[in-house]
């Protein structure tokens, strides 16, 4: 998948508006935030799922979508900036979601792709998310970052030393550590976490892995980690390190393994939720989904370069095999 470059701190709009005859007069004005390049699919596939719902273009609804750079800063910023002007807020990742927990109370939010909503306080709980949020978590269960290990440690049984890479301040990176702390011990692996403050970081995070000698690496899923999936994943090649990631975008651009869910599969649970509040749902009543399709992809090439045979069983699950 190829990807622009992407400035921190610039910001691209996409304007767009659609109606239902089933609704009133007056429409609703809604605001997408997305911290990423404008080239993601994954919001305008929320658009397009609202209109096969049947809302029709022009009369009732009105989506401002706003690209902008993945870190707290300019997200909040983002949110902000689409207020006082909007009825509901759809934002996409953990980083968004708090930004918008605090700078958007009094509005309806959706959240997208967020790692423990309970965890960070974003929800009371999944089922009876109470005040104004609700939306759709990223990992399946707390467990999840323990799979990604059994998965390393199952392309290599002999693995004794982790790299965990995450973005420094995000609330994903102790939910992830938390997560692997309990499957570490259980497998017999030390882990080290390396945060980076941003993209300029990552070349000096491998140089400390390899400085660590670690084996292998888990990226924690977040903002800054997918719209950097390539160098990441570059990165972690060039220092022999086989890594597992949340993002399969990460393995089609030369990472090991993955295991995450599906954005556009995302995007078509975000449309339904925001077509619920539309309806006259309150997000207090509305759980907290979690993803419904978990996707394993393995990255053939990458595994051939680093001079890994992948277990037969392990193919055999996999969704997404990349040769």
């Amino acid at each position: 998948m190829k990807r622009r470059q992407f400035i921190a701190g610039s910001a691209s709009i996409i304007a767009c508006s659609f109606s239902s005859a089933a609704m009133g007069a007056n429409p609703w004005r809604i605001g997408q935030v997305f911290g990423g390049p404008p080239d993601n699919a994954a919001p305008s596939e929320l658009v397009r799922a609202l209109l096969g719902l049947g809302y029709v273009d022009g009369k009732d609804v009105r989506v401002r979508t706003l690209f902008t750079a993945p870190n707290p800063k300019d997200m909040k910023e983002a949110v902000l900036s689409q207020l006082p002007d909007i009825d509901l807020l759809v934002v996409w990742g953990t980083i968004g979601a708090v930004a918008a927990k605090s700078a958007a109370s009094n509005i309806p939010v959706v959240f997208v792709s967020v790692g423990a909503p309970v965890d960070i306080g974003l929800v009371q709980s999944l089922a009876h998310p109470g005040g104004t949020m609700t939306g759709i978590t990223f990992e399946a269960a707390s467990e999840t970052y323990g799979k990604r290990l059994q998965l390393l440690k199952e392309i290599l049984p002999n693995l004794s030393r982790l790299a965990v890479l995450g973005a420094k301040g995000d609330p994903n990176f102790p939910f992830a550590m938390t997560s692997l702390d309990n499957s570490a011990r259980a497998l017999g692996v030390s882990i080290a976490p390396v945060e980076v403050n941003s993209a300029d970081d990552l070349r000096s995070a491998f140089e400390e892995m390899k400085r660590r000698q670690s084996e292998a690496l888990v990226v924690v899923a977040g903002a800054l980690t997918y719209v950097n999936s390539r160098p990441i994943a570059e990165l972690a090649l060039s220092n022999r390190l086989p890594s597992c990631h949340g993002f399969k975008e990460t393995v089609e651009a030369g990472g090991l393994i993955s295991l995450g869910p599906d954005f556009l599969a995302f995007a078509r649970q975000g449309a339904r939720l925001v077509d619920k509040i539309i309806k006259g749902a309150r997000p207090a009543d509305i759980p907290v989904e979690q993803p419904t399709q978990y996707i394993t992809t393995i990255n053939l090439k990458t595994a051939k370069a680093l001079g890994i045979d992948m277990p037969a069983a392990l193919l055999a699950r996999a969704d997404e095999v990349i040769e």
